[in-house]
Parts: structure tokens; sequence; C-alpha cells
């Protein structure tokens, strides 16, 4: 067995809450194959409305048992500032001390927007109310937010989220390196001084990736997704040709100064550690 490296720039690997004792199972493993590359964490995301409340703690514990850093998502719309509160309280418990703020939507047919209305208002509860014990990640939107319709306002909405007490920032998936090293310099300008981590989705399935990536207002370049398309049912060229795009974007994020990069798993440790390994580590 040869001897595993450090990677060139901080690592880390975000998971969904798996729904059957099978999926936790295979997460363990999977979590246990992303460790030999030392990832500074683990994040696991959390459900509209909090619908995954229990199962996302139920990871994070899982994750934080084995000796790792675990950071979960905390989505404030339709929570009230007594249940954040308690949320906070159980994962202090477990010894927790970095989650993903957000925003989050309201599950389909729930009225009730609860205490806060945006990310920047949950941070700054936060703050006000248990100081600096968190280190609290925000998203960030290269191709700005899909619900926005100015650019101007989604940079300085994520300037608040940053304002109001934010260490860090990791990105919405994203194939252009250019709208990422472009957003970077826009909010420099607005005074924003923290990292801002790069997300990067390995092409999983690329059917599923594109309808995430239209979903979310996220550019494929044409000629990667021609190119995938033309394919067809040929897994091992889709599988190469993708990890040779994400390896490239990878690489170029690097050298061009970002401080992270953030990889979107979906559960599975083998083309993101193919990746990994591609880089270095």
């Amino acid at each position: 067995m040869t001897d595993q490296h450090p990677p060139p720039i901080p690592f880390s690997f975000e998971f969904f809450p798996p729904n059957t004792p099978v999926g936790a199972a295979k997460l363990k493993t999977v979590v246990q194959e992303l460790a030999a590359v030392h990832p500074e964490f683990f994040s696991v995301t959390y459900g509209a409305g909090g619908s995954t409340r229990d199962k996302t703690l139920a990871t994070v514990s899982s994750i934080a048992a084995a000796g790792f850093e675990a950071a979960p998502h905390l989505s404030c719309v339709g929570s009230t500032r007594a249940g954040i509160s308690e949320i906070l309280a159980t994962y202090r418990a477990q010894r927790i001390k970095r989650i993903v703020a957000l925003r989050g939507d309201l599950p389909s047919g729930t009225a009730t927007a609860g205490d806060f209305r945006y990310a920047n208002e949950l941070i700054a509860f936060i703050r006000e109310t248990q100081g600096t014990d968190w280190f609290i990640e925000v998203a960030a939107y290269p191709e700005y937010h899909p619900q926005q319709r100015y650019a101007k306002r989604d940079l300085e909405h994520f300037a608040n989220k940053v304002k109001a007490g934010a260490d860090s920032a990791i990105t919405q998936f994203f194939f252009n390196p250019d709208a990422y090293f472009h957003f970077v310099d826009e909010v420099r300008a607005l005074g924003v001084t923290v990292p801002i981590v790069a997300g990067i989705m390995p092409f999983h399935n690329y059917a599923r990736i594109a309808q995430f990536a239209q979903r979310d207002g996220i550019e494929i370049p044409r000629w990667v997704a021609l190119k995938m398309e033309g394919f067809m049912d040929d897994a091992a060229s889709i599988r190469a040709f993708g990890l040779d795009v994400v390896t490239a974007l990878c690489e170029r994020l690097i050298e061009g100064g970002a401080p992270g990069i953030h990889f979107y798993t979906l559960n599975q440790s083998g083309l993101t550690l193919e990746v990994c390994r591609r880089l270095g580590a």
C-alpha cells in the first residue's frame, strides 16, 4: 500500500443523509475511503425546512464518532430562533464546531417562513447568541443565485452574509473557472476577505448533473455537453472524459489561487478519489 499524501490545498467533501440502513453502511465505507486524502472536513446536507434534521444529525454524529471533522448544513427558512438554538445545542454536545449556514427552501405546501428570511439573519442570530463559538461557512454562487435576476444584488447579498459573521464560503458547483475568478474579484471589491472555496461536482451521472445544472442556472460548456451526449451509453468514455474535464478545472483553480476545493460526492468515493489522486493527494 502506497503512502497517502495531504492534498496540495485543503479538500473537503459533501454528503447527503442516507435514507436506508444500507445507505448508511455504505456511507461509512465512503467516509473511510475519502479520509485517505486527509480532508479538512466532511459536510452533510439538510433537507428543505429541516426535513432531514434527524438523519443529518445521525450522519454528522457518525462522522464525528469516527474521528473526523463534520460540518452539518443548517437552513433557517421555516425555523424559529428556539429551534435553531436547540439544534446548535445538540451539535455542541457532539463537539461539532463548524456549520454551513444557509437560507434553504420551504418544503412544498408549507406557507410559514419562520423567524428568518435570509441566511445573513441566521448568521447574525448565531453570532449574537453564541459569539465566536462556531466556524460558519456560507454559500456562494459564481454564476449567481438562480432566483436572483440581478448580479449586483446577488453580490450584495453575499457580502451581507459575510458581514454578519461568516468565516468562509463554499461555492455552488460550476464548470467555468472564469466565473469563479470573476466572482472572487467582484466580492473582493466589496470588501469581502474570507476564503471562497471552489465547489466541484464530478460527473457521477451526466444526465443527473445536467439536470441539476439546468435547475440551478449553472453553465455546462457546450463542447463538454455535446461530447458527453455523443458518448450515448458508453459509460467508460463518459467516465474518462468527465475525469479529464474536472481534473483540468481543479488544476486551473489551484493555479489561480483557490484556497480549497469542496467536492460534491453524491455519497460516492470513486470519481472524487481519482480526481484527488490526479491532483497529487
